[in-house]
């Protein structure tokens, strides 16, 4: 799909319709999730997921502060996607309750307080910069948040095959379907942006080449980011999995050409003899 305006991207966005409804929530074969064997490996990288989408409301807050989060059409489509975002990691949550994982009633509030000091007050100080620079740093915003949905989207596909556990297939097939409609969103965004001018499209390629990292990482710790990495992406068809999905599809934007620092990091983790898996 491609569109002239970003108030076009928003109206297709807010005719897709909610999958993860009441009605879905409610069909989840809740009762056989322990009639399923689940590999322990995968329960850090459940934590993880759960985590990062709960945080997700600590991005909004930081975006909220600059130029791109305050743009009417992408602070209508970050309302509803902050929403759906919650649902993900409250979904997560319950699997796990379902699978004998116990977690505390305030875990919400743990995690969130979880957040290092450091993060914080480096995003403060990313904010200060963006709002120096101005709306033309909206296309880097997008386009680090068109990666960061796609990689998402992707982690759950390696993680669907590889538990190959039928209620969380389930569960992960809702999500991802609505990860999808925020990948469109933020791609679509980031393409009409990047295209304003070449200052955008070297701005955003030189940050992403320079100081991109795997989604989640700083708010959780590296440690914890290349587990999941390693655990979900560690072989030679998770890489290519990877290339494909995710870094083949940002080469196709404006200015991104041959960029192939997502896969070398990504393959530069999920390979490396240090990832415990």
């Amino acid at each position: 799909m491609t569109f002239e305006t970003t108030g076009d991207v928003l109206n297709w966005y807010e005719k897709q319709p909610r999958t993860l409804t009441k009605e879905f929530i409610g069909n989840i074969n809740w009762k056989d999730v322990k009639n399923y064997p689940l590999n322990e490996k995968f329960i850090p990288v459940l934590f993880y997921m759960r985590d990062v989408e709960t945080l997700t409301d600590v991005y909004y807050e930081e975006l909220r502060r600059t130029p791109t989060g305050r743009d009417p059409i992408i602070s209508k489509f970050m309302e509803r996607w902050s929403v759906e975002e919650q649902t993900h990691g409250e979904l997560l949550n319950r699997f796990l309750n379902e699978a004998g994982i116990e977690t505390d009633d305030k875990w919400q509030e743990k995690v969130r307080n979880q957040v290092s000091t450091i993060y914080t007050v480096n995003n403060y100080l990313i904010s200060a910069l963006t709002n120096l620079i101005g709306k033309k740093f909206t296309a880097t915003h997008m386009t680090f948040g068109a990666i960061h949905e796609m990689s998402t989207t992707q982690g759950y596909r390696r993680l669907s095959k590889l538990a190959n556990h039928p209620v969380l297939t389930q569960i992960l097939n809702g999500i991802i379907r609505e990860e999808a409609a925020h990948t469109q969103f933020y791609a679509s965004v980031a393409r009409i942006e990047l295209g304003k001018s070449d200052f955008t499209q070297k701005m955003a390629r030189f940050l992403v080449k320079n100081f991109w990292t795997p989604v989640g990482q700083g708010s959780k710790p590296k440690k914890q980011t290349e587990y999941t990495i390693a655990t979900l992406f560690g072989d030679k068809e998770g890489v290519e999995w990877f290339d494909r999905s995710v870094s083949q599809r940002v080469q196709a934007f404006p200015g991104f050409a041959e960029l192939n620092k997502l896969s070398e990091k990504i393959k530069q983790i999920a390979l490396s003899e240090n990832s415990a898996v």
